[in-house]
């Protein structure tokens, strides 16, 4: 017995020294000294706590190092390869993450232009043969480029413009569509007289403009003065949605009739789902699985495609089919914080939200596509 607790208090001992041990921890380049126990004394619920716990001969780390002090665009570009960028640091950078190492990179220079340099990625896209990511410089000069993934080296230039105002701003979204061959790309500023930005589609094939369209004051559009917050893309579904800046309602149009005014919007249909719009200042979205995520400050919202009764789509009769509300999350969840990001991949969900540590993932076990209602 007394062997025993000698080993037990020996270990305690151990423990404790190891916990006051001082470490030093790497934040932005800036290094600061604090101690284990310092770091775990948010509870097993922290992310330090988490990664204080990893062991530091990990055989297989979920984790690479990469050169770049933050990380703003990032892509799958091959099963174990990504295209990184940052909007503090040049270049678009690959890293193979089945070997940790970093595989190579690409810069947009032009010799016969001094103000391109240091030119800095804001987004990223793949096709199946090559990666596009938007590059703009100090100065405002910014473009599009088309690199092939098998050299990584440039074999085109998309759209490359100069200028302050917003149809002239660097695309902070790129989406490929695959059926069509053509590549979205949208920007959007907000300031004291609300939200401007356009969607622009290019065909990469011949390097033309092939649709644009600019807010405010586009085309004959019905919502003059209602921009749209934010847009994404349905890929699959060959349908772009935005989400308008004060009323908060949903836009579609349909990719393969596009025209000076192509949307419709969706209509909440149920009284007592209908709470969007008004205070609301962080309005974002997120297309994945056939269905549009939607972030109205801390909330988070699903519209799925249905067949039969639900929410419509006001002005076409329901041509682009019907569509359903739903909320993913809870008050309690709604409260925790703004949401500043959502992505989908495999059947989980990401959320960052605002001032809240680590990420959340929702996960489902049902597939995508048309949900039946009874």
């Amino acid at each position: 017995m007394e062997a025993e607790g000698s080993s037990q208090a020996s270990a305690a001992a151990s423990e404790s020294q190891a916990t006051s041990e001082r470490i030093k921890l790497n934040v932005g380049g800036k290094l600061f000294e604090t101690t284990l126990s310092t770091i775990r004394s948010a509870g097993p619920d922290s992310l330090l706590f988490v990664l204080s716990n990893r062991p530091a001969n990990d055989p297989n780390p979920g984790t690479l190092r990469t050169h770049l002090d933050e990380i703003d665009s990032i892509c799958r570009v091959w099963t174990e390869i990504a295209a990184v960028g940052s909007e503090s640091d040049a270049g678009l950078h690959f890293y193979d993450f089945s070997s940790s190492r970093h595989v190579g990179s690409v810069h947009w220079t032009d010799p016969s232009d001094p103000r391109i340099f240091k030119a800095r990625v804001n987004a990223i896209t793949a096709s199946e043969t090559s990666v596009f990511a938007s590059f703009d410089c100090p100065h405002r000069e910014n473009i599009v480029l088309e690199i092939d993934k098998e050299r990584i080296q440039i074999v085109s230039q998309l759209g490359r413009q100069s200028g302050n105002q917003a149809k002239h701003m660097v695309p902070s979204k790129l989406t490929f569509v695959p059926a069509t061959g053509v590549l979205v790309g949208t920007a959007i500023t907000s300031g004291a007289f609300g939200y401007s930005g356009y969607i622009r589609i290019w065909d990469p094939r011949s390097g033309d403009v092939v649709w644009e369209t600019n807010e405010p004051g586009a085309g004959r559009s019905s919502r003059f003065g209602d921009s749209f917050a934010d847009v994404d893309v349905d890929a699959e579904g060959l349908s772009i949605f935005k989400l308008c800046s004060k009323s908060g309602d949903l836009g579609m149009a349909d990719m393969r009739r596009l025209g000076d005014d192509p949307w419709v919007y969706l209509e909440e249909k149920n009284p007592s789902m209908v709470n969007y719009g008004g205070e609301v200042n962080n309005l974002l979205m997120h297309c994945c699985w056939g269905q549009v995520f939607v972030g109205r400050g801390g909330s988070l919202e699903v519209w799925s495609r249905v067949q039969a009764h639900g929410g419509s789509i006001e002005g076409e009769s329901g041509r682009e089919g019907l569509f359903r509300r739903n909320f993913v999350d809870k008050r309690g969840d709604s409260e925790r914080g703004d949401i500043k990001k959502i992505e989908g991949g495999g059947d989980r969900l990401f959320v960052s939200r605002e001032g809240v540590e680590g990420i959340e993932v929702w996960e489902s076990s049902h597939t995508s596509g048309a949900v039946p209602v009874s």
